[in-house]
């Protein structure tokens, strides 16, 4: 005798025909829509559980317009920094049920081209935005897509954001090397690229050494492409000066590392020669013995994905600002100038 053939899959136009409605009905109640009436709600649950209607995972995720993904843009994706903040986002999303989805930038206009792909709906279910600051239009875009977005080293007062104070480090690097005795503080950084956030940290430096009552210097300050081989060139020429600085701030720990070298190569020994403060205070960092301003990277990876989350879940938590603390963490090459 033969086996009977297979039963054809229950489809949701089966259920609509039981419980006497229309497909968008059923729709509906599946996604826990409030646009239906009580007794019609009841009749299509009914009628899904006497059918034993199984709906999609697929299906369903197209009918909620979700794509189960997260985009994540961020300039200098291989920077030490960056790395760890993704580390600690990653780590958060990978107990989720999203992927990751990343889009690398740099320069500001792909920035602009990928937030207008992620910006019109259907292209992520939530986005984070590492190190950038959008414009009111870009943001205006994303709201009116209710695309869910946190900022991770960046603000807009719309938005939820996880940031530290990048002035507030600049000031502290720049006390630390002053409270040892140093007048002559050099300044090695990001030239400006149009992301916006180059120039907080020389603030800082700057603002510190006026309220000790030590005039910047223009020709003590070198800006330039984020990477260890020009912080090293540019070190070269503060050294080479008539009156070269006792000490650098290095807007980096990537730089700051670049500055040691270039220290070692013109044989001026460190710390009494040139005293050298980093920012970040990456993994290499420890290992290189450098002092440096320790932002929290991973943790506010951490973080970050904590509030997308909230947000992808319905969660309103408005244009929250959580700013994380900074601390100098003093390592060996940090000390009173030689003449001290």
């Amino acid at each position: 005798m033969d086996p009977p053939p297979p039963q054809a899959p229950v489809t949701i136009a089966d259920v609509a025909k039981r419980a006497g409605v229309g497909v968008g009905t059923v729709s509906r109640v599946l996604n826990e829509s409030p646009q239906v009436r009580p007794s019609t709600r009841e009749r299509v649950e009914a009628a899904i559980v006497e059918l034993d209607f199984r709906p999609s995972p697929a299906a369903r995720s197209l009918s909620l317009g979700r794509t189960h993904s997260v985009g994540v843009v961020v300039p200098l994706v291989t920077s030490p920094s960056a790395m760890q903040r993704l580390g600690g986002f990653i780590s958060v999303m990978t107990t989720s049920t999203y992927d990751v989805v990343l889009f690398d930038v740099e320069q500001p206009s792909r920035g602009d081209e990928h937030l207008r792909r992620l910006s019109h709906g259907g292209g992520a279910d939530g986005v984070l935005l590492v190190s950038l600051r959008p414009s009111d239009e870009q943001v205006e875009r994303f709201v009116a897509s209710r695309t869910p977005v946190v900022l991770l080293d960046g603000a807009h007062p719309r938005l939820a954001h996880v940031t530290i104070d990048d002035v507030e480090g600049g000031r502290l690097a720049a006390r630390h090397l002053l409270d040892l005795g140093h007048r002559r503080i050099a300044y090695v950084g990001d030239a400006p690229t149009g992301f916006g956030w180059e120039s907080h940290r020389r603030t800082g430096y700057e603002q510190a050494l006026r309220a000790a009552g030590v005039e910047p210097e223009p020709g003590l300050a070198r800006e330039g492409v984020h990477a260890r081989a020009v912080a090293q060139a540019q070190t070269a020429e503060l050294l080479a000066l008539p009156d070269p600085p006792t000490a650098v701030f290095a807007a980096s720990d990537t730089q700051a590392l670049g500055v040691l070298a270039a220290a070692r190569q013109a044989g001026v020994p460190g710390p009494g020669g040139l005293s050298v403060i980093g920012f970040d205070d990456v993994e290499v960092a420890e290992v290189a013995g450098l002092t440096t301003v320790r932002q929290p990277l991973r943790d506010s990876g951490v973080r970050a994905a904590e509030l997308l989350l909230e947000l992808v879940a319905g969660r309103d938590v408005g244009a929250r600002h959580e700013v994380l603390p900074l601390e100098v963490v003093v390592r060996g090459t940090t000390g009173p100038p030689a003449a001290a």
